[in-house]
């Protein structure tokens, strides 16, 4: 190999072929300072308790399961999978790392790191978002129709929001409500992860232009409150009238939320229409939809 690019050791395996099929793979022993983020990789490496507990496998055992990769222009390898146990193993002290390097566009790539990064236990939800907002490029770019997709460019867009969350069990509403959440400021994901605002009136605030989201948070700040779902809808409402300003903001989240009105849904009815895997954030957001297109029929069903 040229470019500087350090491999040494290779060996044949069978059992990580999933990514890209299950083609004979090679592993090379390549050094960590030739191994590079995903460019704008969505996942984030946090040095917590679970990678202190790969740091120590990784210190007894080595790296188990090769990282996956591909040679990039500038030189050096781009990771498509691995990123942990990249960091695992500077922590570990170790100069080099295990991989499996593939021959890829940067499509394929991504569909690959997204979807090996979603396998994950825990994802949180900016995590989600950006990824899938990836992979739906990736898979609008391929072009990847399945049988009975329309023609049309509104019916190809929700086929492929399905194909997106297909894996993860999320309708493709869900998929376009997580997409929306990448229009949010930082502070605000940073909310969402925190679980100090909700997934759905975060959904609607990422409809409000940059200027309108910093006003709101410097209001937030202010008041000290977090929009709830009705208030959030009634920002988007001032933005889409263009009649938002930050009186008119103050004057919103300064409302009583006693004053709201509070109704509760049985299980068992809920049960009814809903999977039992189905989120409460899920069943919140389905309601929300079809109550807004009831009460755009004039509040007729």
């Amino acid at each position: 190999m040229g470019g500087g690019r350090s491999i040494a050791g290779k060996i044949k395996i069978n059992s990580y072929g999933d990514l890209f099929g299950g083609e004979e793979n090679e592993v090379s022993e390549v050094d960590l300072t030739e191994l590079h983020s995903f460019k704008n990789h969505p996942f984030k490496v946090l040095e917590d308790e679970k990678m202190q507990e790969l740091v120590d496998s990784i210190k007894v055992r080595g790296v188990v399961v090769p990282g996956v990769v591909r040679a990039i222009p500038e030189g050096g390898y781009e990771i498509i999978s691995g990123h942990r146990r990249k960091r695992a193993c500077e922590l570990a002290g170790l100069k080099t790392m295990p991989v499996i390097i593939k021959q890829c566009s940067n499509d394929e790539a991504i569909l690959a790191m997204v979807d090996s990064n979603l396998q994950r236990e825990e994802i949180l939800p900016s995590e989600r978002a950006f990824s899938y907002k990836m992979k739906f490029e990736a898979l609008s770019h391929q072009g990847k129709q399945s049988e009975g997709v329309t023609s049309t460019q509104v019916g190809w867009k929700l086929e492929t929001a399905s194909l997106v969350g297909e894996a993860m069990g999320d309708s493709k509403n869900q998929v376009r409500r997580y997409i929306r959440l990448t229009e949010l400021l930082t502070d605000f994901l940073d909310m969402v992860d925190d679980k100090r605002l909700k997934f759905n009136p975060a959904v609607e605030i990422s409809y409000l232009t940059n200027n309108q989201q910093e006003i709101l948070l410097k209001v937030m700040n202010e008041e000290n409150v977090v929009p709830s779902l009705a208030q959030a809808q009634q920002l988007k409402k001032l933005s889409q009238e263009q009649t938002y300003t930050k009186d008119a903001v103050c004057e919103i989240l300064s409302s009583s939320t006693d004053k709201e009105r509070k109704f509760i849904i049985k299980h068992k009815i809920i049960s009814r229409y809903f999977p039992p895997d189905t989120t409460d954030e899920e069943i919140e957001s389905i309601i929300c939809t079809l109550l807004d297109e009831w009460q755009r029929n004039g509040g007729k069903s």
